[in-house]
C-alpha cells in the first residue's frame, strides 16, 4: 500500500485498526510514534548496487488504555511528514514491537482493517548466484505429450 492509498482510506473511516498476520488486532490504544522515509542503499550478491525507499510507520503501545488515534489525526501526521520530510508516494512499511523483536510488515487494507503482512527475504540476483530455477511440478499421470499437426513421419518437416 502506498501513502496515497492509506490517505484515501483514512478519509472514509471513523476508527483505525491494524491486524497482524495471525489475525490478532494491534491493541486499540496504539500510537504511531514515527512516520518517515527509509532509504536502503546496498549491493546484492550479484554485484548490482541498488537503492530502495519506503515510507515507514512505527506502531507502539503503552499503558495509556484510553488513547485512541483517530483517522483524521493519522492523516494529519502523514501529510505533515510528507511536507516536512519531502516524502513521495512510497510503499509503506510498518514496524511493530513483537514479543521479542521488532516486526516489519507490508501494509494492505481489507475495507475495515489495515493488514500487516509478513515480509520475506529474497535473492535479487538468482541468475548470478547459482540458485537453480524452480522445476515444473506435474501431478503423476497428468502430463501428456504436446500434440503437433505438422511433424509426422511423412510430413517432410524433419
Amino acid at each position: 500500500m502506498k501513502l496515497s492509498q492509506i490517505k484515501s482510506e483514512l478519509q472514509k473511516l471513523t476508527t483505525i485498526a491494524f491486524q497482524l498476520p495471525n489475525g490478532d488486532l494491534v491493541p486499540t490504544h496504539f500510537h504511531v510514534t514515527e512516520v518517515g522515509k527509509i532509504t536502503k542503499h546496498f549491493i546484492d550478491c550479484g554485484g548490482v548496487v541498488r537503492t530502495e525507499e519506503v515510507a515507514n510507520f512505527q506502531l507502539w503501545e503503552a499503558n495509556d488504555y484510553d488513547h485512541r488515534l483517530h483517522p483524521e489525526k493519522l492523516l494529519h501526521i502523514i501529510e505533515l511528514s510528507e511536507a516536512k520530510l519531502q516524502i513521495p508516494d512510497l510503499e509503506i512499511e510498518v514496524e511493530y514491537q513483537m514479543k521479542d523483536t521488532i516486526g516489519k510488515f507490508n501494509l494492505d487494507f481489507d475495507g475495515t482493517n489495515f493488514l500487516l503482512q509478513s515480509k520475506l527475504t529474497d535473492c535479487l540476483a538468482k541468475d548470478k548466484c547459482g540458485i537453480p530455477a524452480d522445476k515444473l511440478k506435474v501431478k503423476i499421470g497428468a502430463w501428456k505429450p504436446k500434440e503437433t499437426s505438422c511433424c509426422t513421419p511423412d510430413s517432410g518437416c524433419c
